[in-house]
């Protein structure tokens, strides 16, 4: 094990699977120049390290970054583009979701197209509506298309790398507020499965999941909890599509309550579809309604102020908590 931050993790795991496959490269707006001297980001030193050949800087283009990408998994290439905030990804969602999403499916599973989208996500720093809205449930909602957002500097490198080497696009989102976090790291080509959520803390009475930074707004709701006798199971969901159905709806089954955190907007979010998941299939097992938090209906305010009003904070979560336990 080694001490990372998150940030650096990720560039480990870069650095790896540019050693280890000669097919990797990566492209993007500005991945090799000075807005990436930062240790803490992912891209840096890459190109130093491997040239303009591997880490090729792209011009201010979603829709041609995306593009490059779709084009080179077609020619049997590796390649990770990134696209620098999530609201951008409107921008390439004709090639992620119309193309790379459905060319599996049209080659009649013949064919594979791997390639790797890193996005950077989070509310938080002042950036405002056109970079800070989280997209996660429009790439969840497009058929062909793998959504993970790692919440550890470990998942960080484990799921980045396993999305490096899936044979279909993967989506991989990096919570900007967690960049400079530090953890332990696995040294060496560590992998974190696709599909498996993480088991963060075991409970009794209310099962909450979350994912990326919205995990660490429910882990400080846990000791007001605590206190008022709420024992809360706590998920990672780290993989959003493929989706770890089996440890939610077994941990829903032992507590009877489900409470589901994100830093998107609560309507039609991701939670959603948990809610909807859980109310289909552990319905007799629910001993109170499912409850979710999010962010309202509403653009990201730009004013520090305003902004922390608009992104769940714990007291939501225990509210959430204590209405789903009818208290």
């Amino acid at each position: 094990m080694s001490q990372k931050t998150f940030g650096q993790a990720l560039n480990e795991a870069l650095t790896i699977a540019l050693e280890i496959d000669e097919t990797v490269f990566i492209a993007g707006e500005g991945v090799g120049v000075s807005i990436h001297q930062d240790p803490n980001m992912a891209t840096h030193g890459l190109l130093e390290k491997f040239g303009s050949k591997r880490v090729k800087d792209t011009p201010v283009s979603e829709a041609a970054i995306a593009g490059l990408a779709v084009g080179a998994s077609c020619l049997g290439l590796r390649p990770i583009v990134e696209i620098m905030f999530f609201p951008f990804i409107t921008l390439a969602s004709d090639m992620l979701v119309n193309h790379a999403g459905k060319l599996r499916y049209m080659s009649g599973g013949k064919s594979s197209f791997p390639m790797t989208v890193r996005v950077k996500a989070g509310v938080g720093f002042g950036a405002g509506s056109q970079h800070s809205h989280n997209l996660e449930s429009w790439i969840a909602h497009s058929p062909g298309l793998k959504i993970v957002w790692p919440s550890t500097p470990q998942d960080a490198k484990g799921l980045l790398l396993s999305a490096i080497f899936d044979p279909d696009p993967v989506i991989v989102v990096e919570d900007m507020m967690l960049y400079r976090m530090p953890g332990e790291v696995p040294v060496g080509d560590i992998r974190t499965p696709l599909g498996k959520a993480r088991m963060v803390r075991p409970g009794t009475e209310c099962t909450i999941v979350a994912y990326g930074a919205a995990l660490y707004t429910v882990m400080k709701a846990l000791a007001p909890l605590n206190e008022q006798g709420i024992s809360c199971e706590v998920i990672d969901l780290r993989s959003l599509v493929p989706l770890d159905k089996a440890c939610i709806l077994d941990s829903v089954r032992r507590t009877g309550r489900l409470v589901v955190v994100h830093e998107a907007c609560r309507f039609c979010g991701f939670g959603a579809e948990l809610a909807a998941m859980v109310a289909e299939e552990a319905f007799d097992a629910l001993k109170g309604p499912v409850k979710r938090v999010g962010a309202p209906q509403s653009p990201v305010p730009t004013a520090p102020t305003h902004e922390k009003i608009f992104k769940p904070d714990p007291e939501n979560v225990v509210l959430a908590v204590r209405e789903a336990m009818g208290k």
